[in-house]
């Protein structure tokens, strides 16, 4: 209990001396902040893009276009042989109509479209496959394309190996930027507390010659340290917030482009107190490192 009054009566004391520097502690904060938010923000986009590679991956996509010109009993007798080979799968049929209707929608290929003779579109299937390996896709692939009403076969999950290892490549990307940063913190808290060891200076050695020992002088600057950190924290939690509230339209129209619903998410409430947690530790590092080392020089 003795220990626990200790370290309420440091962290007020600590919180005191915030609210008497407010443009300082707000300085401070904002600078944690901000470095902060940086790969707080990353990691938001980083999740929200591997929701989105696993929600692409759950359902990987074969495209089958039929030969140009293909009559409505050649389409309905291919159809049935699609569905046979991809037996549990979903199949479903794209009319040449139809996309060219979808193309008109598009403003700026309308007039192109328009002075075509014809259609220049075919008809197409769209396979679905769940839990289908690599393997079993490539295979269903060839067989499709043996089929001889078919002139073209896509395999639409390329992008999505493709975009899983720009995911791997932004966590590693993601992770060495979080250490430089944490780094970052690090050093400018230790700045903060070695600036408050030399304005207190006085008041320091007047403590030590009333007995005062090096760890209840520590405690007080400890606690100063994790608040700053806290606050830059909260702080890189609302930039955060607000970069996704910016992101969230101009991402949910480029996933319509691919005809895809995308609702970006912000971070989760357990991702923020990792994020408060962690900027308070590294808050905490730094003001005892700084301790350490400065606190020894003064007599």
């Amino acid at each position: 209990m003795n220990w626990l009054r200790l370290q309420m009566r440091a962290g007020l004391r600590a919180a005191r001396q915030m609210v008497r520097q407010p443009f300082n502690t707000l300085l401070a904060a904002l600078v944690v902040g901000i470095a902060a938010a940086l790969p707080a923000t990353g990691y938001m986009l980083l999740g929200n893009l591997q929701r989105l590679a696993g929600t692409v991956s759950a359902a990987p996509e074969i495209s089958v276009f039929m030969q140009p010109g293909a009559s409505a009993d050649v389409v309905k007798d291919s159809e049935k042989k699609i569905r046979a080979l991809a037996k549990e799968g979903r199949v479903e049929l794209i009319s040449r109509d139809a996309a060219l209707k979808r193309f008109r929608d598009n403003d700026a290929l309308a007039e192109i479209l328009d002075a075509l003779p014809d259609n220049p579109f075919a008809d197409a299937f769209v396979v679905r496959l769940k839990d289908a390996d690599a393997e079993r896709l490539e295979a269903l692939r060839a067989d499709l394309a043996k089929l001889p009403e078919v002139e073209h076969v896509q395999l639409d999950s390329d992008w999505a190996k493709r975009l899983d290892a720009l995911i791997a490549l932004g966590r590693q990307a993601l992770s060495m930027l979080a250490g430089v940063l944490g780094l970052g913190l690090v050093a400018v808290t230790f700045n903060t507390i070695r600036l408050q060891l030399l304005t207190q200076r006085d008041e320091i050695e007047v403590s030590r010659l009333l007995g005062a020992t090096d760890a209840w002088i520590r405690r007080p600057f400890h606690w100063f340290g994790a608040l700053q950190g806290l606050l830059g924290g909260a702080l890189a939690g609302l930039l955060t917030l607000v970069a996704t509230r910016m992101l969230a339209q101009p991402m949910s129209e480029l996933a319509g482009l691919y005809s895809l619903e995308f609702v970006l998410r912000p971070l989760a409430v357990l991702d923020w107190a990792v994020l408060l947690a962690l900027c308070a530790l590294l808050g905490w590092l730094g003001a005892s490192a700084s301790v350490r080392r400065h606190l020894s020089r003064i007599a």
